[in-house]
């Protein structure tokens, strides 16, 4: 066995047992997983579970954020960093 093929095959029970539990993947939205995506670029998991919450309460469909003014969007995404990701 290869040690790709062995790192696979042990890698699944060891997730079962050691994941921390996050929000974007109790999702299969892949809004919200986008959003996750994006925001946890640069920025550790533990800061970004706060701002992905109060980002959602404010623009819970990609049509809200759609609609949102920049405005909007760069006050919430301040402390985040790296404005251009949320532009």
């Amino acid at each position: 066995m290869s040690s790709v093929s062995w790192f696979a095959k042990a890698l699944a029970p060891w997730y079962r047992e050691h994941h921390r539990p996050l929000p974007w993947r109790a999702t299969r939205d892949p809004y919200r997983i986008w959003l996750s995506e994006v925001m946890l670029q640069q920025t550790r998991v533990d800061q970004g579970i706060g701002y992905y919450h109060r980002f959602l309460e404010a623009f819970p469909t990609v049509h809200d954020l759609a609609a949102a003014s920049e405005r909007e969007v760069l006050r919430l995404w301040q402390g985040l960093g790296y404005y251009s990701r949320a532009r």
